[in-house]
């Protein structure tokens, strides 16, 4: 039979024997001085039990585990008895609930061990309150509109039963080029004479591709590969439609019946070309204002109303065949005119005796026609400027001249801002335009065009 463990030293096992009074609990000369106030944490610690002289010293490490009921502790007589709390401590058997605000730690008391040194460790004591999100940046107002914004909702649209007319430009524009024809008819001629019998078809053949002006696909092929024109972009298209809508509303022309193109350029301009095309560059649709843009574009409108655009396409057409042919003709020109050095003067002597023959003779068979040739150029152009005074005209009556007025300042400044770059060429001094160049310029100046736009200013024109 196995005898039960002894009891613990400090805890002697009741007997019904006397024995003499045990000696009173054994403590130091000093008392262990216990901090006044606990450790300071970064939250309220909840209270721990006062230390007395009288408390039996701790022994180090974790306080030890008892069962549910306090251990009784004999009385001291020799000295008087440690003053203990009203009602037996309590130890439970787990951790104290501390409140939900602090953590629970380990309860501090003078054997603790040592604390490392560094900061006390930060406990938070409830979940960090969220930071408020910040505040939304405040809306900027809108941008004031331009004085030249228009409004491009238009309701209903009154078409004109007459959508196009020639007028004395588009005709005079026909007379002109007759000459030009001529001689491409004689070019033709020439060329038909190798083909014998089939010479007829290619002369008529060449009559009849002037019907290819107004041929849609023809126009388009002309477009995109002749004037480097684009089709836009739907970015581009949801601008520029609303834009054109109200130009032809305005004029009561059907809209759907003209394509827009885009060129990719960062000058102001605008193209009419053909029947339908109605091209804008780059520059224009973003950099200006709707209502301006809408004065360019009902510019060239007034080029398709009034039948300059397929007038100028049709006459260049068949100007075409005897352009090639001079420029030929200039060229072979030139290259005789080097073989003829090497033989000193008598080769250049013979040459412009041969070449003088030849033109005396086909102007005196032609009645001296090929002498208008020389001045068709600069009364093309007089024509031409001409129809840019009407197409700014049919703009301002439509209700754009402060805003085409507008353009013309900008594309003035532009004009005089190449005139800059080319005097800077030409080291500071000034470029100045040679009369030739000025008669065959085929836009009138800045000036022109404003003094021509004056009554329209004056008293402004309302759709």
């Amino acid at each position: 039979m196995t005898q039960p463990p002894p009891p613990p030293p400090d805890h002697p096992e009741p007997s019904s024997r006397p024995h003499p009074e045990p000696p009173p609990p054994a403590h130091p000369e000093t008392p262990p001085q216990y901090p006044e106030t606990p450790p300071q944490h970064p939250q309220a610690t909840p209270p721990y039990p006062q230390a007395t002289a009288s408390a039996p010293p701790q022994s180090p490490g974790p306080a030890p585990q008892y069962p549910g009921s306090a251990p009784q502790y004999p009385q001291a007589t020799a000295s008087p008895p440690p003053q203990y709390p009203t009602a037996a401590p309590q130890y439970p058997t787990a951790s104290p609930q501390y409140p939900q605000a602090t953590p629970s730690h380990p309860q501090a008391t003078a054997s603790a061990p040592p604390q490392p040194p560094g900061p006390a460790p930060q406990y938070p004591t409830a979940a960090p309150p969220t930071a408020p999100a910040p505040p939304m940046p405040p809306v900027p107002p809108p941008p004031a509109e331009h004085p030249h914004h228009i409004d491009t909702d238009r309701g209903r649209v009154f078409v004109s039963a007459k959508q196009r007319q020639t007028d004395a430009t588009a005709v005079g524009n026909l007379l002109l080029h007759v000459p030009n024809f001529l001689c491409s008819l004689f070019v033709v001629a020439l060329v038909s004479l190798f083909f014998g019998g089939f010479g007829i078809v290619v002369i008529l053949a060449w009559l009849a591709s002037g019907a290819l002006v107004f041929h849609r696909p023809t126009e388009s092929a002309l477009a995109r590969h002749v004037l480097r024109l684009r089709y836009p972009t739907p970015q581009e298209r949801a601008k520029l439609e609303p834009v054109w809508r109200e130009v032809t509303a305005r004029a009561g022309i059907e809209g759907r019946n003209y394509e827009l193109w885009v060129e990719d350029s960062d000058a102001l301009n605008a193209v009419a070309a053909a029947g339908h095309i109605v091209g804008v560059t780059r520059f224009a649709m973003h950099g200006l204002p709707n209502g301006e843009l809408a004065a360019v574009m009902a510019h060239e409108l007034g080029h398709h109303v009034g039948g300059h655009a397929w007038s100028s396409l049709l006459g260049y057409w068949y100007a075409l065949p005897g352009r090639v042919a001079w420029r030929v003709l200039k060229a072979c020109s030139g290259f005789m005119f080097k073989v003829s050095r090497a033989f000193g003067c008598f080769g250049i002597g013979f040459l412009v005796l041969v070449v003088g023959s030849v033109g005396l003779a086909t102007i005196s068979s032609l009645y001296g026609l090929p002498l208008l040739i020389l001045a068709v150029p600069y009364a093309l152009a007089a024509v031409g400027r001409r129809s840019e005074l009407r197409a700014d005209e049919h703009a301002a009556a439509l209700g754009f001249a402060p805003m085409l007025a507008a353009v013309l300042d900008k594309m003035h400044q532009q004009e005089q801002w190449q005139q800059a770059q080319l005097a800077a060429r030409n080291g500071g001094r000034p470029v100045e335009e040679s009369t030739p160049a000025r008669l065959l310029a085929s836009h009138p100046d800045y000036y022109t065009r404003l003094h021509h736009l004056q009554p329209y200013l004056q008293s402004p024109q309302t759709p």
